[in-house]
């Protein structure tokens, strides 16, 4: 298995001036500092890969010892095009992807680890809340996911962008990646595989444990409070 995190991107809606996986949580942690530690302690600390763009020597100096993927488009494309990059070098290895900007508990990881032991491709979710901002889902009536996107009209949660796709089905998702407009979101490229390709992604709960995705300064302030 390999383990991907998504840290290409501006990140311009936060403001700030370098990457924003480097935004500092507390402690002197940044949120990407605090991912790596967490699947550090999780997973083999060696499965991980994070894909890098925007200032990405600022990030790659500060986490030496971990392995990069270079986007060097990142200013055209958006996290579709990261995600394909990565399956592509990580070859025929399941993959469990994470966004850059996610701060998680760690307890959410056990879960994972479970999802991922049961051999199926899937998204974490929580079911506590849907934002109007938020990718959200909606499942079909064999309880995978038919719908994942930020339009989905009935949503049953938000998807939290904490994602697991295994050998078998990786083929089929890097194929669509490839076909998605640059500025797709990866959701879309699992949407299309859903569709196009019967793709079976389950939704794993995990509203038990607190899950945020920074992308505005009250996001920061919430996860600072709450895992600063």
């Amino acid at each position: 298995m390999r383990i991907v995190v998504l840290a290409a991107g501006v990140g311009s809606r936060l403001g700030n001036s370098y990457p924003k996986p480097l935004t500092p949580l507390g402690g002197g942690e940044t949120i990407l500092g605090r991912q790596l530690r967490l699947l550090g302690d999780a997973f083999d600390p060696t499965w991980v890969c994070v894909v890098v763009g925007f200032k990405k020597e600022l990030i790659m100096e500060a986490f030496p010892d971990v392995l990069f993927a270079y986007n060097r488009e990142y200013g055209d494309t958006n996290t579709s095009k990261s995600l394909l990059r990565a399956l592509t070098l990580t070859k025929a290895e399941p993959v469990l992807w994470l966004n850059g900007d996610v701060v998680f508990d760690p307890g959410m990881l056990d879960l994972v680890a479970d999802g991922i032991a049961a051999g199926g491709s899937f998204v974490c979710v929580n079911t506590a809340r849907v934002s109007e901002e938020e990718v959200k889902y909606a499942v079909g009536d064999d309880g995978a996911i038919s719908e994942i996107s930020k339009a989905v009209a009935s949503p049953l949660g938000e998807a939290v962008g904490v994602n697991f796709v295994s050998a078998a089905d990786k083929p089929a998702l890097a194929r669509r990646l490839e076909e998605c407009d640059p500025q797709d979101y990866f959701e879309r490229g699992i949407e299309l595989a859903i569709a196009q390709d019967g793709l079976k992604v389950m939704p794993l709960d995990i509203s038990e444990f607190p899950c945020i995705e920074v992308d505005f300064r009250e996001d920061l302030e919430q996860a600072r409070r709450r895992f600063g």
